[in-house]
């Protein structure tokens, strides 16, 4: 059965990034694979076009298919607007709409770019940490929140922090499963000695590592976990916390790497469905010079053969070919250094889908 791809550019760079991954992704139907691509507005560009970052077409689309291709979205342009209908509204109506719970961000250094962290070799060298993040809950869902005027005119701003019983076992589940295939060791992270919300959280996953106990379980509060992450990252395997706690972590852990542009994520609700797209954003200032890195989209392909569309194969395929251009020396401005390629970002996409 021919499975169906919604395809959601967005704003920025990611016009630019998604054009590069769909190169690929029709180099793999040329080669069997049966899927069908049909494309949305959603973010800024959405915005502009219909007054809403999420427009009912695209959430109709992105319910009735297997899987979301994101590109990125927000930009200056919109930043003036009111909350409420600025490009990030669209992201996170998604996550909400489709019970996107579970986000997984790989944090890998590809031994290509070893020389392109900021960190020492021997620090970074052969890091491969799982970050597994709550993507539908805590402090940027929870109600109320807002701004008031106080009776002695002062502004207060106020968001709630808020997590169910149910939605710290689910996305444990996830990483303990995550775990499993890889190297059997999950760390919690929270704040358990300051948020209650966090202690709970804490209670949760120590009552479900009973029925997980051959995976290695430990706990670390978020400020320690920040630190260790600069410190000695490869302590780490799978990593499961917070929404906001992820959000941050996560980019931390991408420029262990050397580069944010070569990180993919992966989004899924309970039935499989994924959201995927890179962990960037929509770089605004570089937008239009078809400078930027695809390989995180391109990866983030990879993950969505694998995760929603069952086809491990394929990706693998394309895993291998980003390889193949790293060892190439073909590097995008990002990742660039001395004796390298300086490829543009149209230019890595063919050399990947080259490399297919």
């Amino acid at each position: 059965m021919t499975k169906k791809i919604a395809v959601l550019p967005g704003d920025g760079i990611g016009q630019e990034i998604v054009a590069e991954a769909i190169k690929v992704i029709k180099k793999l139907q040329a080669d069997g694979l049966d899927v069908e691509m049909n494309e949305g507005l959603v973010g800024g560009t959405a915005y502009d076009a219909t007054g809403t970052p999420l427009p009912e077409e695209t959430l109709k689309l992105a319910k009735e298919s297997d899987a979301i291709l994101l590109g990125a979205v927000g930009g200056y342009k919109w930043e003036s607007l009111d909350i409420s209908v600025r490009p990030e509204k669209g992201l996170l109506g998604l996550r909400s709409e489709l019970g996107l719970f579970a986000n997984l961000r790989p944090a890998i250094l590809y031994p290509q770019l070893a020389d392109a962290s900021t960190l020492k070799p021997e620090v970074v060298s052969g890091l491969d940490i799982m970050i597994v993040r709550e993507l539908t809950g805590g402090i940027y869902f929870g109600q109320p929140r807002g701004v008031r005027t106080l009776d002695n005119g002062e502004r207060e701003g106020f968001n709630t922090l808020v997590y169910r019983e149910s939605e710290v076992k689910r996305i444990a589940e996830v990483a303990f499963d995550i775990a499993r295939k890889r190297g059997k060791k999950v760390c919690s992270v929270d704040k358990a000695n300051v948020l209650e919300v966090t202690e709970m959280w804490r209670d949760v996953v120590n009552e479900l590592h009973k029925d997980n106990s051959d995976i290695e379980l430990s706990h670390m509060y978020v400020d320690n976990a920040a630190m260790q992450l600069v410190r000695a990252p490869k302590q780490f395997d799978v990593m499961v916390t917070t929404n906001m706690f992820g959000d941050i972590l996560s980019d931390c852990a991408a420029m262990l790497t050397g580069s944010i542009g070569m990180l993919p994520s992966a989004s899924l609700n309970e039935k499989g469905q994924g959201m995927y797209e890179p962990i960037h954003g929509s770089a605004p200032d570089i937008a239009g010079q078809n400078v930027a890195n695809p390989l995180a989209t391109i990866l983030s392909v990879a993950m969505m053969l694998r995760y929603s569309l069952d086809e491990p194969a394929m990706a693998d395929r394309i895993e291998k070919a980003v390889e193949k251009v790293l060892d190439d020396g073909l590097r995008t401005a990002d990742i660039y250094s001395d004796g390298m390629k300086k490829v543009s970002t149209s230019e890595m996409g063919d050399a990947v889908v080259a490399a297919l």
